[in-house]
């Protein structure tokens, strides 16, 4: 049963993989992939009652996470319909090369820090959109963003969803995980950086001022209200997350209504069309929803391979013919680039205890560092990689020729700094 669902799965990666030549739509692969994954457990007399239970318990959890980036995907498209991130791009608008390449570094950097990889990925993606005319310019930069995005979010407790685990797990701290991992990160970010600004040649080609094409049924306080509104809500969800512990999609779908409420109130006077247009109806319609079935069939997937306990497997082997925890964090890294590092990490807390490795432990700040970074390396390896992937359609081997080495260097230079640092 093993050996087929393993079989299933890689198939089915190496589908994704090869979208492009086959002309078959990532999205559906990861659908049935996902589908005969777990067919093949609840086939299985021995594991169908477990696999049926645990079925619901991934569902729950994956959910979370699909809610959370409908609400942050349908926000971000109703700001960009009141033309509101033109406060952003005309402030990072430049022809100095140098300078806009390190401008959407570190606004990516800090902003994932603040809201999550994912968010401030999507924000991203809207703003490089408004500015960059030139497609392989933009999917380098692009390629910059998920580095960037990912090496913000390891450092914070809110930035990345492994994390949060560690931290709501109790194996971390907030000021503690920020003091150690920030430096590892802030490098895990600046050299990739230094490489991709000496790859684009030349001046990047941005959009002329009089090509903004401004919605001309937005006016210049609606654009300003609804945009640092929108910002305002999408900040608001980890303060919401601390504040009553409900997980952060019940934050995002908050601020959703939120904004929903302030859109109908702000064109109730307008006329059905110039309504339509600027409402959060025509919002989710635009955003990419096979994007967000890929999130969820990948993940689906990989639950499967966590179920028959492959996952955890791999850790304890990776325990005894290792043994050296810095080594291990490294190399979970690497693996959640293939795989998914939210039960990579879940793994490994339920394999070593607080007993073992107290809160605080070296161990478990570099974990934080090597999975929310290490995803990187791949663009499938995170939930900022997939987002870019499905709504860009950047295809997964130019990243691996053009992304994946940079990326690499990145997260093993940082890995340096964090070892040097606690040596």
């Amino acid at each position: 049963m093993i050996l087929l669902l393993l079989t299933i799965f890689f198939v089915g990666y190496l589908l994704i993989t090869l979208e492009h030549s086959i002309h078959i739509n990532k999205s559906a692969i990861a659908l049935i992939t996902a589908v005969l994954c777990w067919t093949i457990l609840v086939l299985n007399p021995a594991s169908k009652d477990a696999s049926l239970d645990s079925l619901s318990h991934h569902l729950s959890s994956i959910a979370e996470i699909v809610f959370f980036l409908l609400g942050a995907m349908t926000i971000v498209e109703l700001i960009d319909a009141h033309d509101g991130f033109q406060n952003i791009t005309e402030k990072i608008k430049t022809t100095n090369k140098t300078k806009f390449i390190w401008t959407i570094s570190i606004i990516t950097f800090f902003l994932s820090a603040v809201l999550d990889n994912l968010t401030s990925t999507i924000v991203m993606i809207s703003i490089i959109n408004k500015l960059v005319k030139e497609k392989q310019v933009k999917w380098q930069l692009l390629g910059l963003v998920i580095i960037s995005s990912n090496a913000g979010g390891a450092w914070s407790p809110i930035g990345d969803v492994t994390t949060t685990m560690l931290w709501i797990g109790q194996q971390v701290t907030p000021l503690n995980i920020i003091k150690e991992t920030f430096l590892a990160s802030l490098t895990c970010m600046v050299v990739p950086t230094i490489i991709i600004n000496y790859r684009i040649k030349g001046k990047i080609d941005l959009f002329e001022k009089s090509e903004k094409n401004l919605n001309a049924l937005s006016s210049a306080f609606d654009r300003n209200l609804v945009f640092f509104i929108g910002i305002a809500c999408l900040l608001f969800v980890p303060v919401f997350k601390t504040i009553t512990h409900l997980p952060p999609y019940m934050g995002m779908l908050l601020s959703l209504g939120i904004m929903w409420v302030l859109t109908e109130l702000l064109h109730s006077k307008k006329d059905i069309e110039e309504k339509g247009n600027l409402s959060v109806n025509h919002a989710i319609r635009k955003i990419d929803t096979p994007s967000i079935l890929f999130f969820f069939g990948i993940l689906m997937s990989i639950a499967a391979l966590e179920q028959v306990g492959l996952l955890k497997d791999a850790a304890t082997y990776l325990d005894q013919t290792i043994g050296n925890i810095k080594i291990i964090a490294i190399l979970i890294g690497l693996l959640s680039s293939i795989l998914d590092n939210v039960p990579l990490v879940a793994a490994l807390q339920s394999m070593y205890s607080l007993d073992i490795y107290p809160t605080d432990h070296y161990f478990w700040e570099f974990l934080a560092y090597t999975a929310g970074t290490g995803g990187s390396v791949l663009i499938i390896g995170s939930a900022a990689g997939v987002a870019v992937m499905g709504i860009e359609k950047i295809d997964f081997f130019w990243y691996l020729k053009n992304i994946s080495w940079v990326a690499f260097i990145g997260f093993i230079t940082g890995a340096l700094v964090f070892i040097l640092e606690n040596a």
